[in-house]
């Protein structure tokens, strides 16, 4: 199954969030052992780009969430799994 954003073909999770928000996620998380420089200048674009789309924030939320609903509605059905013989183990020492 193929999965498009506007006319972009998303191979990935990272392509697909790429697309859906129009910047890198690099640019919002790093990279590792990027230096001081490179992390200021990241910064500096970071900024920029929330100047000029200051709606970008709730944009992302609403993304997120329509994600978590429609792709992960297990996460929600939480059950509690019963103690064999349901009895709680009986806890010694420090941690009692």
């Amino acid at each position: 199954m193929r999965t498009y954003v506007g006319h972009q073909q998303a191979v990935s999770a990272d392509d697909f969030v790429e697309l859906a928000l129009g910047t890198p996620v690099e640019l919002w998380l790093g990279v590792e052992g990027e230096t001081d420089e490179e992390r200021a200048a990241r910064l500096d674009a970071a900024r920029d780009i929330l100047a000029d789309n200051p709606e970008l924030p709730d944009d992302v939320s609403r993304i997120a969430a329509e994600a978590i609903e429609a792709y992960a509605p297990e996460l929600f059905n939480v059950v509690p799994l019963a103690r064999p013989g349901g009895r709680r183990p009986v806890r010694k020492g420090a941690a009692a």
